[in-house]
């Protein structure tokens, strides 16, 4: 066989298996995976691990959010990623008021094409359960989308009980899948709006509003949605032991249910929203972060397969001029943290290091259960001939400490500046072609696809 690239002498590590092998590659696809390949070109893995790219199942580029725009383009974002690791990324369409469905995802189409360095899918947000969008679902399924994002928060956004059933059902006949933002918004509303009558504004008080409970709640309640509209559910952003066990807890009477957690969860505490010189305000996110006996619960939950997925959540704003510039009130602070460039080593780190998660759990986690949820496997996600050959060579010994000058997302500051990790990639491959190497893009590399996802979802 006559290989275009052959990787040599490392470890693979699969969602299920940990061996020695190489990997032959021919054009865009693994070719095979044997011993003792060549081919045109060599890369000797000795040393390292080899592994499926990541898939980072929830990123919000360019998103709007009130008078702000997250910080990381396509270009930038997606560059980011690629160079710890991510070789696919799935992001969010959000139509304008009276915009249809269709013509949101062109836009927000024309927004990555030509500008995303790796593959990408969309999720499509469903603003209202009115009878003229329920009937536009089947033709976002045709066109590729098959999950989509519902709020039970937000102005514009959050469904009434009644509303989200009726899109819930309307997915499971077209068999799309809801992925949903969990957390009681009358309960927010009523202590955002407590505090703030009395003087309450600084970013401590943002946890304060968003206590454990709005979260768990309101998942109980979604997924009892689900279960009456006979459909799957995926929760996204779990941040507290509570909703991680009410996930468990469905899915141990057999309900088709999901729970993604995110790094944050795992690795910082609303101990950062009391930081001098309002640096509070970096770390504003909803959900907000947890006090510290909660991140146990979390790790439990990720190595017991309470949970299934870590996604990011990545969305960046600068905290100059931007989260720093209303002062006033914790409400109006634009929300969201970047992280989409260290998750892969950031969980390697702190959960194959600590003990916390097995080398294969770490890859399920990252790469393979996101593809299988989110339709994207056995293309994505896996090491297998015949799959796209998204590739990473991971260093389990390299050392390096996060900082915002390390990393290549657009934004002023990092959340783990300071965080020393042991293990890296060195080397991203997307499709076969090497997009970065020693944690550096390969400048001139583009190409990213959108990726269709049929309503046939491979759990």
């Amino acid at each position: 066989m006559n290989l275009d690239l052959v990787i040599i002498n490392g470890t693979l590590i699969t969602a299920s298996d940990t061996f020695r092998a190489d990997i032959g590659i021919v054009g865009e696809k693994i070719a095979v995976i044997g011993q003792n390949l060549r081919g045109k070109r060599t890369i000797d893995a000795e040393g390292k691990y080899v592994l499926p790219g990541a898939v980072d199942p929830h990123v919000h580029l360019e998103m709007p959010q009130g008078e702000y725009t997250s910080s990381d383009d396509f270009k930038s974002g997606t560059i980011a990623a690629a160079c710890g690791g991510t070789t696919t990324i799935i992001d969010f369409v959000e139509p304008e008021e009276s915009e249809t469905l269709l013509n949101a995802l062109s836009a927000r189409r024309a927004q990555a094409d030509g500008k995303a360095v790796i593959d990408y899918a969309l999720h499509m947000t469903i603003p209202n359960a009115e009878k003229r969008t329920l009937e536009q679902i089947p033709a976002v399924i045709e066109a590729g989308i098959s999950t989509f994002k519902l709020y039970t928060i937000y102005d514009g956004f959050a469904l009434e009980d009644d509303a989200m059933l009726r899109v819930m059902q309307t997915l499971q006949l077209n068999g799309g899948m809801p992925i949903v933002h969990a957390e009681n918004r009358h309960v927010v509303k009523y202590l955002q709006e407590k505090f703030i009558n009395e003087g309450k504004t600084s970013p401590r008080f943002h946890p304060k509003s968003r206590p454990p409970i709005v979260e768990a709640e309101a998942i109980n309640r979604v997924l009892a949605l689900a279960e009456i509209a006979e459909s799957p559910v995926y929760i996204v952003h779990v941040s507290t032991a509570l909703g991680a066990k009410a996930i468990r807890r469905a899915r141990g009477r057999g309900q088709i249910a999901f729970g993604e957690t995110c790094p944050q969860y795992l690795l910082l505490t609303e101990a950062e929203y009391s930081r001098q010189n309002f640096e509070g305000a970096k770390y504003i996110c909803s959900p907000p972060l947890r006090s510290d006996d909660n991140l146990p619960a979390l790790w439990d939950a990720l190595k017991k397969g309470d949970l299934q997925s870590v996604g990011t959540d990545h969305c960046p704003f600068f905290f100059d001029g931007q989260k720093n510039s209303i002062r006033s009130d914790f409400r109006k602070i634009p929300g969201g943290l970047p992280g989409i460039e260290s998750r892969l080593s950031l969980l390697y780190t702190f959960g194959v290091g600590q003990g916390k998660l097995s080398l294969n759990q770490w890859i399920d986690l990252c790469c393979t259960k996101p593809a299988k949820i989110f339709g994207l496997y056995p293309q994505k996600g896996s090491l297998f001939p015949g799959s796209d050959a998204d590739i990473v060579i991971f260093d389990p010994e390299k050392e390096i400490t996060l900082s915002q000058e390390l990393l290549h997302e657009n934004v002023d500051y990092t959340p783990y500046e300071g965080f020393s990790l042991r293990g890296y990639p060195v080397t991203t491959i997307r499709r076969g072609e090497i997009l970065s190497q020693g944690g550096e893009f390969l400048e001139g590399k583009d190409g990213g696809k959108f990726l269709a996802r049929n309503a046939s979802l491979s759990f």
